[in-house]
């Protein structure tokens, strides 16, 4: 066989080929750049009506918002009106299909139309929009202005498939979670309030005590973006509210603003396996998924925060324990290196303070004991051991943190302890107090280490 000259027109076939692709692509994407149907900046779009199927939906701009104002009055949803004006500003031709059509009708058009109407111009713009085109899914469609039919994108489809309520702006009790100070909620067998104090939420009933602040934000969170499913009253009447059950809802929830001045209520409520929905910032009733009602649903001993206290083990500056006879102090320098204070010794173990610092960290309660409560009855008048923390970034104050240890139950292996901070006692496994240097020599670091330092 000679293979050689079969090589050689291989590779001549290859480099042909490419050649051929090469250029096809370029002159594609050349003819692509000029061939737009419109080409004009989206943010010039002022005003669209969209005609689908008979109905007829008007959308003006108002800022950087969008309004719906026929057959409806109502906030759109920014998104997908951007979208709409977005993709029908710079509208791509794929193909032109029929440079004089003698008959429309084969093409379907027109099924649905968009008028745009941009600032500075007198002419609004129309494309007229028929068919699918059997073969790729693209589009018939036509400026109402010229005769010829192109094809546009298919990816245009669920858009153009659109009603009024996938315009709509569905999260219209939106309000600003961060700015919230007070949470009230009410219900059949739950009730609790919690107040924010600087970052943190506490509960202040039934019982008070630090919260988490994860769930409350969680909470306020999920109301903020409650978003419709159905609109079933633009503008609620009495009877309406009755009929819904929100005049006995499920779930009555308060939120005060009072940088603001004002207080926003929720009430929300099932019937007939549907959740519905109203707000005192808002006039209209909404059909909402239920997923809201797991938020709600959850009982103050919920929301508590288990951690007896909180700070990153990497946050921590200072230490000082104090346990009967044992006292020590370590500090870290600009480094990040551990040194004794007191007493004066050399060499600090860093892994076995690290990991009674981790240790503490993840300390969690398996149970509360709230006031009233004697502390002599948990060991926590004279403490058997204080712990206080120093931990902040670096270019915070150092927040001061102390821990008190008191009985311990050997046989269940759990201790009482206090985080001087609150009035409740946390009950927790007593595993960290092993940890515990017996003397402050128990967490000097080896010889070895000592002079492995001294050499570096």
């Amino acid at each position: 066989m000679r293979f050689k000259p079969t090589l050689i027109l291989l590779g001549i076939f290859i480099l042909l080929f490419a050649a051929l692709y090469f250029f096809e692509f370029r002159s594609q994407g050349e003819e692509n750049a000029d061939d737009m149907l419109i080409s004009v900046a989206s943010e010039d779009v002022q005003k669209i009506i969209f005609r689908n199927d008979g109905q007829s939906i008007q959308f003006q701009r108002e800022g950087e918002e969008w309004l719906i104002t026929d057959p409806i009055g109502a906030k759109a949803d920014k998104y997908e009106v951007n979208r709409l004006a977005d993709d029908f500003s710079n509208l791509r031709i794929e193909r032109v299909v029929d440079e004089e059509p003698s008959d429309l009708e084969k093409y379907g058009i027109p099924q649905k139309q968009v008028e745009l109407y941009f600032s500075g111009q007198e002419q609004s713009v129309k494309i007229l929009i028929g068919m699918q085109n059997p073969l790729d899914s693209t589009f018939f469609a036509k400026k109402a202005e010229e005769k010829k039919v192109v094809l546009i994108p298919s990816s245009l489809k669920s858009l153009l498939e659109k009603k009024v309520f996938d315009f709509r702006q569905k999260d219209i009790f939106k309000f600003e979670s961060d700015q919230a100070k007070s949470v009230k909620l009410k219900a059949k067998d739950i009730q609790w309030e919690a107040e924010k104090e600087d970052k943190d939420w506490f509960l202040r009933k039934p019982v008070n005590a630090l919260a988490q602040k994860s769930k409350i934000n969680d909470i306020l969170y999920a109301l903020s973006n409650l978003k419709a499913t159905a609109f079933v009253s633009e503008e609620k009447q009495e009877e309406e509210i009755k009929n819904y059950g929100l005049d006995k809802p499920d779930y009555e929830v308060v939120i005060d603003f009072p940088v603001e001045n004002r207080q926003v209520n929720f009430f929300i409520h099932k019937k007939d396996d549907k959740v519905h929905a109203t707000s005192s910032i808002s006039p209209k009733i909404l059909q909402v998924e239920d997923s809201i009602l797991s938020d709600l649903k959850k009982e103050p001993g919920d929301l508590r925060d288990k951690e007896v206290a909180d700070f990153f083990t990497w946050e921590v500056k200072k230490l000082q324990i104090n346990k009967g006879e044992t006292s020590l102090i370590l500090s870290k320098d600009g480094e990040g290196n551990w040194h004794f204070e007191e007493p004066a010794l050399q060499g600090a173990d860093e892994e076995k303070i690290q990991s009674f610092l981790r240790k503490l960290e993840a300390l969690e309660s398996e149970e509360f004991v709230d006031p009233p409560l004697d502390l002599a009855e948990f060991g926590l008048d004279v403490p058997q051991a204080e712990i206080k923390i120093w931990a902040g970034e670096e270019e915070e104050t150092p927040e001061e943190i102390t821990i008190q240890i008191g009985t311990e139950d050997k046989e269940s292996k759990k201790v009482f302890v206090k985080n001087k901070r609150f009035e409740y006692v946390f009950k927790v496994d007593s595993t960290f107090l092993e940890e515990f240097p017996e003397r402050a020599e128990d967490w000097r670091s080896s010889p070895e280490t000592e002079k492995k330092e001294e050499k570096d």
